[in-house]
């Protein structure tokens, strides 16, 4: 997330809002009027003495008019807390905009004041809807904004999707104190968006296919061997068509609905031939192929992968005919517009436009199963920069989990089916996202009120999120949990794998850690090891949303961002940093020892080109980036080699040593990798999230959400970064006996390395 520094931060905090807002609003998105004032100033109040044409997402807060506190004109809009304040809140006066108009990029800005904002964040939120959800959005959490601020401006920049629908402009408050907002203003390229010219309607064929929107009418009794080798090879054909097929890129073909036409005679079929036979007929239907495109010209060097298709060529499973014609859809002339697929501007990460969530669909039928298995499976297959890092060929695994999603026939078994599968391309970024049923049903609500990690391979407590129900004279830092309702910590383990979503081992047990304990009980049954005693004992659990887990990533939100440690070191914390505080590190740092980045945590700020400009005093690369093509779907090809380095001012001379471990994830690895560039820094601490790169985000039938890392972050020399994580000059990971004595191993060492003569 680090080119376009949007919502990888507090992920899941941000998603459930995200899919909170849009199940509120979805409904009503596509039929907003113009609307003649959009009082953006708030000056205009309704009877009912509330902002006109303003509306609140969110619950536990209100907004009013406040004439005393304003930025310009007669009003502001208050922003506060109702009653007692509880985490998992959030208060947004927001006003919809049809987005009618044409443009490549749009950016809100408006004036915010802070009053003792503490426990969440303040900010402006712009989001940009299609007709089937979200296609950018943004919400400053990164940015960390709280505390006590004057009237101060800030701003959004988003591209502006063709596809776009709905624009919502809104104010954010997640915590505690108190938020004005005032004097927005709403921009395309530069001018305000009244006068930006009115975009050209384009109507597709696609849009007009509603034969199958209640329901595929497939029924599928059991997935025997034959049906299974017919359905992956359908699955293969479908996916190719999709990506490749120009009748389908111009949208003239609705590939979803096209699929259910197809798959009762494939299923029905008798025998191989027969079954290759009705697909070609199916495939000739759309039309005739356009002349042979002319190959690219691309050094080997430029590429990192190649399409996948040699399977088109085995004339054995898909006959002479069937083979013939997938060759020539594969060659076939196609421009860079697609209906389904589009590349971020400036980015290149792919954008997954005009998929529809089917989010009304719990539990979708045996066809809108099967359409969900090809969905992610040939999203993967063409669009992952990281599918050669998977582990095990992709094509196995189509096969493996038809007879899955076949059987998913219930809710718990369905959410459960795709969460493994995203699994399966292990990118920490892939998960299933503010999923209600998921996060409420299967994994709980409640949990017991204290932190834990794995240490040395074993559950430890290490800090608590509460005194709730005097659990600190229960349990003690440094305990270790080895059983959980008479089930061993090991065995949990080896039952959640499969569920957990993670680039390596070591985040999958990040985030064991941290479901384990949850719930939907009132109490759980631990078995304790402390000072090598056993001990069993029943604790209450609490629900989480009165916990702060927050600090599971930024554990003492109270002190500063940076500050000068014993021993004359400087200490950087890049959740609490800001760019604007660069000059005053510069001065405070100018005669210290050396200088300690933690990045055990999500930088609130973009850093690589400013503090990393500091603490690099030459010009040299840092990443360079692999990026996918719509006009040859599967292709990723290397860019050019992004540098930093060698800015005006001062830069600092003395060591820098950055902390680093499961925590560190995508922009905190994309931003180690810019500091590590220069000879000064030494990077120590363990295996990082190994997930870099903007994120794509898309919608399974049945309301799935979840993600991909969308671009491929190399070293300039190559070097992988998914999955393995950034470069560590010294490795070291904390100890039990440490923790239980109150040591943190990794920061003594990067103390010990800065004193330390010898690099």
């Amino acid at each position: 997330m680090h080119l376009q520094r949007n919502f990888s931060r507090k992920l899941s905090t941000i998603l459930s809002l995200v899919l909170l807002v849009f199940s509120v609003e979805l409904a009503t998105s596509q039929s907003i009027k113009e609307l003649p004032v959009l009082n953006l100033g708030f000056d205009q109040i309704n009877k009912e003495n509330y902002p006109d044409k303003w509306n609140l997402w969110g619950t536990g807060y209100k907004i009013t008019p406040d004439s005393s506190q304003k930025f310009s004109g007669n009003y502001s809009v208050r922003i506060e807390p109702v009653g007692e304040w509880k985490k998992g809140q959030f208060g947004s006066p927001h006003i919809a905009i049809p987005a009618k108009y044409s443009g490549k990029e749009i950016e809100l800005s408006g004036y915010l004041k802070l009053d003792n904002v503490q426990n969440g964040e303040a900010g402006l939120l712009l989001r940009i809807d299609g007709k089937n959800g979200s296609l950018q959005f943004d919400n400053m959490q990164n940015r960390n904004t709280h505390g006590t601020i004057d009237w101060k401006k800030y701003s959004i920049k988003l591209p502006l999707p063709e596809e776009a629908v709905t624009i919502y402009v809104a104010a954010l408050h997640t915590g505690t104190g108190t938020v004005w907002a005032d004097n927005f203003e709403l921009k395309i390229d530069g001018k305000n968006f009244s006068s930006a010219p009115l975009k050209k309607i384009k109507e597709y064929k696609a849009d007009l296919d509603h034969a199958f929107d209640k329901g595929s009418g497939i029924q599928i009794v059991a997935a025997d061997k034959k049906m299974v080798e017919d359905l992956t090879v359908l699955g293969k054909v479908w996916g190719l068509l999709k990506y490749y097929h120009p009748a389908v890129a111009r949208g003239d073909v609705n590939a979803d609905y096209e699929l259910f036409r197809i798959l009762p005679s494939v299923l029905s079929s008798k025998n191989k031939q027969e079954r290759n036979e009705r697909i070609l007929s199916a495939i000739n239907k759309l039309g005739q192929l356009s002349a042979i495109a002319r190959e690219k010209e691309l050094k080997e060097t430029d590429i990192k992968l190649k399409p996948d298709l040699k399977w088109i060529e085995d004339t054995n499973e898909l006959g002479e005919a069937l083979s013939k014609k997938l060759l020539e859809v594969r060659h076939s002339q196609r421009s860079g517009d697609h209906y389904y697929i589009d590349l971020a501007p400036g980015v290149e990460n792919p954008v997954f436009k005009n998929e529809n969530s089917y989010a009304s669909m719990a539990i979708p039928d045996d066809g809108f199963r099967i359409l969900a298995l090809y969905k992610y499976w040939n999203m993967i297959q063409y669009y992952f920069p990281y599918k050669h890092l998977i582990g095990e060929d992709w094509n196995a695994v189509l096969p493996e989990f038809i007879p899955k999603f076949v059987n998913a026939r219930d809710q718990k078994s369905y959410t459960l089916t795709a969460l493994e599968l995203i699994a399966r391309i292990h990118d920490t970024h892939a998960n299933v996202w503010g999923n209600k049923y998921l996060e409420q049903t299967i994994k709980g609500t409640r949990r017991l009120p204290f932190q834990t990690i794995f240490v040395e391979d074993k559950l430890m407590v290490t800090a608590y999120y509460s005194d709730t129900l005097s659990i600190k004279d229960k349990v003690k830092v440094g305990d270790i949990i080895s059983k959980i309702n008479g089930q061993e910590v090991e065995v949990l383990v080896k039952q959640q794998l499969p569920y957990t979503p993670a680039s390596n081992y070591p985040t999958q047990l990040r985030d064991l850690a941290r479901t384990l304990l949850r719930s939907n009980e009132n109490e759980l049954t631990l078995e304790m090891i402390r000072a090598g005693k056993r001990t069993v004992i029943t604790l209450p659990t609490v629900e989480s949303k009165f916990l702060n887990t927050s600090i599971d990533y930024n554990p003492d939100p109270k002190k500063p961002g940076f500050y000068v440690m014993e021993n004359n070191i400087g200490y950087v914390f890049p959740a609490r940093y800001k760019n604007e505080d660069l000059p005053a590190i510069k001065k405070m740092f100018s005669s210290t020892k050396g200088i300690i980045v933690d990045m055990r945590c999500y930088p609130s700020a973009f850093m690589p080109f400013t503090f990393g400009e500091y603490i690099k005093s030459k010009s040299g690369p840092f990443v360079k980036f692999t990026t996918g093509a719509i006009d040859e779907p599967g292709l990723f090809k290397f860019g050019n080699t992004l540098r930093n380095g060698g800015g005006l001012g001062e830069n600092y001379k003395g060591k820098v040593v950055v902390i680093v471990n499961e925590l560190s994830q995508s922009q905190a690895e994309y931003t180690t990798m810019a500091f590590q560039s220069s000879p000064n820094v030494t990077v120590i601490g363990s295996t990082t999230a190994g997930a870099d790169g903007n994120v794509s985000r898309f919608v399974l039938p049945g309301g799935i959400s979840t993600m991909i890392s969308g671009i491929g972050v190399y070293y300039p020399d190559g070097t992988e970064t998914q999955r393995v994580g950034v470069k560590i000059d010294i490795p070291l990971k904390p100890t039990i006996k440490g923790i239980t004595s109150g040591r943190d191993e990794l920061l003594e060492k990067a103390v010990e390395v800065i004193l330390s003569d010898n690099r």
